[in-house]
């Protein structure tokens, strides 16, 4: 799938997501920043420790609320950590939501590639290979490609 350009949003201090979700500041991967992404539809990229992606403590990252107006860390969150089972994969990532887990979130993870090239986790024009679905036996791969375009002028 081709999505739209990303749109890049605040970053996020690890307290104020964990005051919208069930997480605690220690569930976060800090190296890197939490983000709001959208290429069509926003969502926040929150790095997280690898108990909250595979382990016990994953369903504690469903968001409390939905998120709108000024808070503006978009709809969703998507959890993903560098620990991965699969050793050409990338990322291990969840969309966990309010009714679920997700297995294949194509929308996220386009997001997830614009933000991976924008920080520096991949190149630009880099296929990327991100696990998801695992935790609920339904293993997804979900090959993503981002490529940086310089802005002209200025």
């Amino acid at each position: 799938m081709t999505q739209r350009n990303p749109e890049f949003g605040a970053i996020h201090n690890a307290d104020d997501i964990v005051g919208l979700t069930n997480l605690a500041a220690a569930d976060f991967d800090l190296s890197v920043p939490i983000q709001t992404v959208s290429t069509g539809m926003p969502f926040t990229m929150v790095p997280a420790a690898i108990s909250v992606c595979r382990g016990e403590t994953s369903s504690r990252s469903r968001p409390r609320c939905r998120v709108s107006g000024r808070a503006a860390v978009g709809n969703s969150f998507t959890s993903f950590c560098r620990e991965t089972v699969d050793p050409t994969a990338r990322l291990h990532s969840r969309m966990i939501f309010y009714n679920g887990d997700d297995p294949a979130t194509g929308s996220a993870a386009g997001c997830c590639a614009a933000w991976m090239v924008a920080h520096g986790i991949a190149a630009s024009d880099e296929r990327v290979l991100i696990e998801q679905g695992l935790e609920m036996h339904r293993p997804s791969r979900i090959f993503v490609r981002a490529t940086h375009q310089k802005k002209c002028g200025g």
